[in-house]
């Protein structure tokens, strides 16, 4: 496994259950994963531990649902991870590239990546392992 290579994913505790398939897939697709509730334990400094885990990760994969928009912390991440310049890949579940261009609050960067409808969700798989194995040609 390539262990340098590690993908963020953010949700909403409403969407676990869907993060944690997710997650799956792309352990599949040779990276690691942050996931919060695998990863943080009782105890830990919840805001730390999410900002060291974003300066260790390569990339953010965010889980856009309607619930998640409702979500401090997945504004708190998304920003994070394009202060440090790092890939923010948005999957949508339950919305479209035209909610999420028309809501105002949204910030821009995200009204200019290219989101992807959950349906299209292996697309990204084979583009992070891509990603992975440029990185650890091992694999």
């Amino acid at each position: 496994m390539a262990a340098n290579y590690i993908v963020f994913i953010s949700h909403a505790g409403t969407d676990t259950w869907v993060a944690r398939q997710i997650q799956k897939c792309i352990i599949q697709c040779g990276a690691d994963t942050f996931l919060d509730v695998a990863d943080i334990d009782v105890g830990d400094d919840f805001e730390e531990k999410i900002l060291e885990e974003i300066a260790r990760s390569r990339e953010l994969l965010v889980l856009f649902t309607p619930w998640s928009l409702k979500r401090p912390y997945i504004w708190m991440e998304i920003g994070a991870v394009w202060g440090q310049r790092k890939r923010i890949a948005g999957i949508l579940y339950g919305l479209t590239t035209r909610d999420i261009a028309t809501i105002e609050y949204v910030p821009a960067v995200l009204k200019r990546i290219n989101l992807i409808d959950i349906n299209e969700l292996d697309t990204y798989f084979e583009q992070l392992e891509k990603r992975v194995s440029a990185v650890s040609p091992e694999r």
